[in-house]
């Protein structure tokens, strides 16, 4: 069964940072290799949105622009793991943010996220707050 467990949410102040990272259990090493993966939030009463996704190999990433230079996606494939370092953190960054792997071989899903629509297996979300 694979599932996919976020953790490193929590509630920080404006201009804070938080480390999130994302767990691929249930997929073999080669198997996590081959998907993208990316990082998406909801926040109360908005749609879903892609922040970042990143390749299989980890050399090429998206950004949403309001996160550029902010935030920065990596993966340890040895680990089966996703990360999402969050720096200067801002009130609107306020969301449930979801982990989330890519179909297997979709290669190019990383290049805009493409709305989600080429991700697989979601994790339940954790939830971060930014505040004044």
């Amino acid at each position: 069964q694979i599932q996919v467990v976020e953790s490193g949410g929590g509630t920080v102040q404006t201009g804070g940072s938080l480390r999130l990272s994302c767990t691929a259990s249930g997929l073999t090493f080669d198997d996590f290799r081959d998907r993208v993966m990316g990082w998406f939030r909801q926040a109360p009463g908005k749609q879903r949105e892609e922040v970042s996704c990143i390749s299989a190999q980890g050399q090429s990433a998206f950004y949403v622009d309001s996160v550029k230079g902010r935030f920065t996606i990596s993966r340890d494939n040895a680990k089966n793991t996703l990360y999402l370092e969050m720096s200067n953190l801002k009130r609107e960054d306020t969301a449930m943010y979801y982990c989330a792997a890519g179909r297997r071989y979709y290669f190019g899903a990383y290049k805009d996220c493409n709305g989600g629509e080429d991700f697989e297996y979601w994790g339940q979300g954790t939830q971060v707050t930014v505040s004044l």
